[in-house]
């Protein structure tokens, strides 16, 4: 039997644990059981953007009449149990991206010496990058005390590197100030350590509730820490860059009272304040339009970036990010290990309230 965190598509709090009966493999099949996965404000964005951005089909459930179960994707570490696949034998290791479960069937294809694209017909429209997965039984650099950081920070820094490098790209859009909505999320303390890093990048300025506030100041990667409630009066007004991580049409209708039209630009990247986001009104008609904005989605962005670099140049630059971004974030996160899906699930409401400390990265232990 494998155990299973389902959520519903349509009330994301509401969820539950299925116990499910392992399937027969078919030919060219594996059984890949899971050791262990992160769980992040992040993962909440998979579902709150689930249909939108395709999250709901790479582990589908078969629902009864009316039901509407979904499983959020999780990056994880999992070892292959049971194999129909004679080039990714029992024992082997692998990292990618996985259902919260115990364990989950693959079809692997396209094998090389340190990866493997799961070939399963419901995910070939998806995209790409979440389909490949990692051997890195056959990285001579692997090492298991790197497991934690790998797929607690990895994905999460990754899309930082992917914005910071957007940014830069861009010019910083023509703006004086870079203000980061949700500030105290992982993925925004990454933008940050990377513009931090960058002696060309514009001001750096970091929007966050009260309760975060002291939190963000204390990490010293914004030149300045400004509360939700604090914008009309505290933030400058000049030229600026949005890039918001949580969705919240309340903040976003802040800014553009707020800058005017010195809103440059607006990145729409995460949705941390999903339940304010699904509410919200997309428009109001007394204030200054956005000039721009845009949806920003890593995997898209990072192929079309590789095209544009040498071979391994994008790689080589973004583990350097990497590196740094992590030794930066283990100086203020405290690694929580949870005891399996059971444990997760008890702890999973507040995933989606937005109610557990940013100082906290989760690990569910199977």
């Amino acid at each position: 039997m494998s155990l299973q965190l389902q959520v519903s598509r349509t009330q994301l709090a509401k969820h539950r644990v299925v116990e499910r009966v392992e399937q027969a493999l078919g030919e060219g099949e594996v059984r890949l059981t899971v050791e262990y996965f992160a769980f992040t404000a992040n993962n909440i964005t998979y579902g709150a953007a689930g249909d939108r951005l395709g999250y709901w089909q790479f582990f589908p459930v078969d629902n009864e009449v009316g039901e509407d179960w979904g499983v959020i994707p999780v990056w994880g570490f999992a070892d292959v149990s049971e194999s129909n696949c004679a080039d990714l034998p029992v024992g082997e290791r692998v990292y990618g991206y996985f259902p919260p479960a115990t364990s989950v069937v693959m079809l692997p294809v396209n094998v090389k010496a340190h990866s493997f694209v799961d070939g399963a017909a419901h995910r070939q429209a998806l995209p790409p990058l979440y389909n490949r997965y990692q051997r890195v039984s056959f990285d001579a650099s692997y090492s298991k005390a790197g497991d934690v950081p790998r797929m607690l920070l990895s994905p999460l820094h990754l899309t930082s590197y992917c914005i910071w490098d957007h940014l830069k790209q861009q010019n910083w859009f023509g703006a004086e100030q870079i203000i980061i909505v949700s500030a105290s999320s992982k993925t925004s303390l990454g933008v940050a350590v990377a513009l931090d890093r960058d002696g060309a990048a514009p001001t750096v300025v970091g929007l966050t509730s009260q309760a975060n506030k002291q939190f963000v100041a204390d990490t010293s990667l914004y030149a300045t820490t400004i509360g939700y409630d604090e914008i009309a009066a505290s933030l400058e007004i000049k030229s600026a860059v949005i890039v918001d991580m949580a969705g919240n049409p309340n903040v976003r209708h802040a800014l553009q009272a707020r800058l005017g039209g010195q809103l440059q630009h607006y990145i729409s990247v995460g949705l941390t304040h999903w339940d304010e986001e699904a509410k919200g009104s997309e428009s109001n008609s007394s204030l200054v339009p956005i000039k721009s904005q845009e949806m920003f989605f890593a995997p898209t962005y990072i192929l079309e970036r590789m095209k544009t670099l040498a071979p391994g140049e994008f790689e080589t630059n973004s583990a350097n990010y990497l590196k740094a971004a992590t030794e930066a974030t283990f100086g203020w996160m405290e690694v929580v290990e949870l005891g399996g899906i059971e444990a997760l699930a008890e702890l999973y409401p507040r995933f989606v309230e937005g109610t557990l400390p940013p100082s906290a990265g989760y690990v569910v232990k199977l």
